[in-house]
């Protein structure tokens, strides 16, 4: 398969300027390696509790509230890990007794496991298969909704809105959406995320919208007589955020892509843009798949599918050996995610691609069926 892989070569007018197509990492623009090298002797290998860097996380925190339009009295939070630490987080300090989740795909199921603590009521799970989703429903005892914006492991969208329940909070996995599909974020207490995809930047970070609601819930818990790890401190995170700094020190190079990234988002014309953006590149290969014989989108409702994840299955075609020939041309990371162990490709069309990179990446897989046979 690799030999054969390795052979056909992609007439080099058909590649795209930019061949990276992962869904996380995403790919991040040239300007921002630009604005990293410019920083590196100002801001990389000094202190976080000094003012140059405590001016940018207070940068990052004012553009993520512009751009996600931030209500009144929401405030943006920052931690030191990922989403992961998220979910152990929230386990600790943002639910109370009980938690709901709707899961349909690697990540929202990672957080429902993160909620099985023995301190808490097991959660109440609403599963759908991958490629579907389903609706959460007001459960007994349940403070807490959680469920992703964006499935990243299968590409299906879910949206932003509010489960009526008195008292409780709606929490909702942003990492592969924010930035890249519209909302209202008054719907949401939490909209957290790691920046790695449409925020164009790297790892060791969390970000968090948080309601008024949602920093009162986090205060009262740390008050309570439940045991908080001091890393994994919700509490510790609200305090340092308003100081503009992290528990510990950030990933210094990730908030200056971040910084990078926010500013050509929001300049360009904000959410509204970097949406609109991601729905064009993702139509075209929706559109195209439904055209072809051999492919076709995986998620089968068409307000389901995701505008910045596109999951396309193959039939007749080997979707792991043009994936291979992709990658030996240059274009690289369409693999499909690798527990989902389907016959497809899987494309991320986050903000920082081109449309016109993906009506090239359509032209080099027509390419490379057509040379496979």
């Amino acid at each position: 398969m690799t030999d054969l892989a390795q052979t056909i070569r992609i007439p080099a007018a058909l590649l795209p300027a930019d061949g990276r197509f992962g869904c996380g990492p995403s790919r991040i623009r040239d300007a921002q390696i630009d604005d990293l090298v410019a920083a590196s002797r100002i801001l990389l290998g000094t202190s976080h509790r000094q003012k140059p860097v405590k001016a940018l996380v207070g940068t990052v925190r004012e553009q993520v509230a512009a751009l996600l339009g931030a209500p009144e009295g929401y405030e943006v939070l920052l931690g030191n890990g990922g989403s992961t630490a998220f979910w152990d987080a929230a386990a600790f300090g943002l639910i109370e007794r009980r938690s709901a989740h709707g899961t349909w795909g690697e990540f929202g199921a990672k957080f429902a496991k993160a909620a099985k603590a023995p301190w808490l009521t097991a959660p109440a799970v609403v599963q759908a298969p991958p490629g579907g989703r389903a609706e959460l429903v007001p459960v007994e005892d349940a403070d807490v909704y959680a469920w992703p914006h964006n499935e990243t492991s299968t590409g299906v969208a879910a949206p932003v809105r509010r489960v009526e329940a008195d008292g409780a909070l709606t929490v909702i996995d942003a990492t592969s959406a924010a930035g890249g599909i519209a909302f209202d974020a008054a719907q949401a207490d939490v909209y957290y995320f790691a920046p790695q995809k449409n925020l164009g930047s790297d790892g060791g970070l969390w970000i968090a919208l948080a309601s008024p609601a949602a920093v009162e819930r986090i205060g009262r818990i740390a008050a309570s007589e439940r045991y908080i790890p001091e890393f994994l401190s919700l509490q510790a995170a609200v305090e340092n955020s308003r100081l503009d700094q992290t528990l510990n020190t950030p990933a210094l190079a990730t908030l200056v892509l971040l910084d990078s990234q926010l500013r050509w988002m929001n300049d360009q014309g904000g959410l509204a843009w970097t949406a609109g953006r991601a729905s064009t590149s993702s139509a075209l290969l929706y559109d195209w798949a439904e055209r072809v014989g051999y492919a076709s989108p995986f998620v089968t409702h068409p307000a389901d599918r995701s505008p910045v994840v596109v999951t396309i299955d193959f039939e007749g075609v080997d979707a792991a050996l043009v994936a291979k020939t992709l990658r030996a041309n240059g274009v690289v990371d369409t693999e499909p995610y690798r527990k989902l162990g389907r016959n497809q490709l899987r494309i991320g069309t986050f903000a920082s691609v081109e449309p016109g990179d993906v009506e090239a990446l359509i032209a080099c897989i027509e390419h490379v069926v057509g040379a496979l046979g």
